[in-house]
């Protein structure tokens, strides 16, 4: 039986003494546009008229995909994946070098790479398996696989609660992972699979046409699948990172904390937990839009709106580490920036 996740509604008590005291900042209205609302997201959710960001962390889930193996889907092999959690480990990714530059901690979890990698210092294991089945030909993973993953990741916010931390991002590294993510998309947005669907790790041209081929096989394989039943759909199409992912997003929402969301894969997992309960996208903000195909689409389905557009397409939790200082400098001039009283500047008659 899948855990039950609480997560409250957000409350408006506050809401409009938020907007006035940022309304009453040493500024016409509304000048300082996206900031403003960053602002008014992170007091809303922590309740507070004095926004805090503690100890920052991003969790960097990595994992492996059957279809992957085969090459089906991806011109990557697949032992990049835990080559990429190695270089993780030795902070030699975009994300250890953006993570040191902001101060945030970032924590790199085995959720089920196909390698064994002992006692690493640093690694977290989580492993459900050694990668999963490929979906052309049965589940990518079974339902107690899929309810481990989602228990698994709930677990690590307990961990990370511990150290102080209320700002939480969501990273992740998996040959093949985009193709879940399209999957898992296309089945509950209900779009078809060639909208969701992109370069991933590049795949373009007639590699793009095998992908899109592959991925039609796996949902004609599977029929037509009840995408009201959203562990069905995840233990179908998913990878143990976007499982495990999203028990992390319900279980950080279900304990009042700022989930930052970064690119498809991390939007994805964040569409699974939504489907579960619609109260985790209240507590989300989404760092930027990738070039993945489906991730804009994905955006516009949810109602949300990214602070950046750079053309990043990474994953790993890049785009969180990226954006971050724009969620710091709305706490600070929610904080620290004069009121026209304090100021002693004229208000508008």
């Amino acid at each position: 039986m899948m855990n039950t996740f609480y997560i409250p509604p957000i409350s408006s008590a506050l809401d409009q003494v938020i907007q006035e005291k940022i309304n009453l900042k040493t500024k016409p209205v509304s000048s300082l546009g996206k900031l403003e609302e960053v602002g008014a997201t992170i007091c809303r959710i922590q309740q507070s008229l004095t926004p805090v960001l503690k100890a920052p962390h991003i969790l960097v889930f990595a994992a492996d995909h059957g279809i992957a193996a085969q090459g089906a889907v991806n011109p990557f092999p697949q032992e990049v994946t835990y080559q990429m959690v190695y270089n993780f480990l030795s902070g030699g990714a975009a994300i250890n070098v953006f993570g040191r530059q902001h101060d945030i901690s970032i924590r790199v979890v085995d959720a089920g790479v196909n390698h064994d990698f002992e006692e690493v210092p640093g690694l977290i294991n989580t492993k459900i398996d050694y990668g999963t089945k490929d979906y052309r030909f049965e589940k990518a993973m079974s339902t107690p696989q899929c309810l481990q993953a989602l228990t698994e990741g709930a677990t690590l916010i307990e961990d990370i609660i511990s150290t102080g931390c209320n700002v939480i991002g969501f990273g992740e590294m998996g040959i093949g992972n985009t193709s879940s993510a399209s999957l898992l998309m296309s089945t509950l947005c209900d779009i078809p699979i060639e909208e969701c669907t992109g370069k991933g790790t590049g795949a373009v041209g007639a590699v793009l046409q095998k992908k899109i081929y592959a991925l039609k096989e796996a949902q004609s394989f599977h029929g037509n699948i009840n995408r009201e039943d959203t562990l069905e759909v995840l233990s179908t199409f998913g990878g143990f990172e976007i499982a495990q992912m999203c028990g992390a997003m319900l279980a950080a929402a279900e304990k009042g904390m700022l989930l930052l969301i970064d690119g498809f894969i991390s939007t994805a997992a964040l569409l699974v937990a939504y489907s579960i309960n619609p109260s985790t996208l209240s507590y989300c903000i989404f760092s930027h839009c990738s070039e993945e195909q489906g991730h804009k689409m994905l955006l516009k389905y949810l109602n949300a709106t990214p602070l950046l557009n750079l053309q990043m397409c990474l994953g790993e939790g890049s785009g969180i580490a990226v954006a971050y200082p724009l969620l710091q400098s709305a706490c600070a001039f929610i904080n620290e920036m004069a009121s026209f009283q304090e100021a002693k500047v004229s208000n508008q008659e």
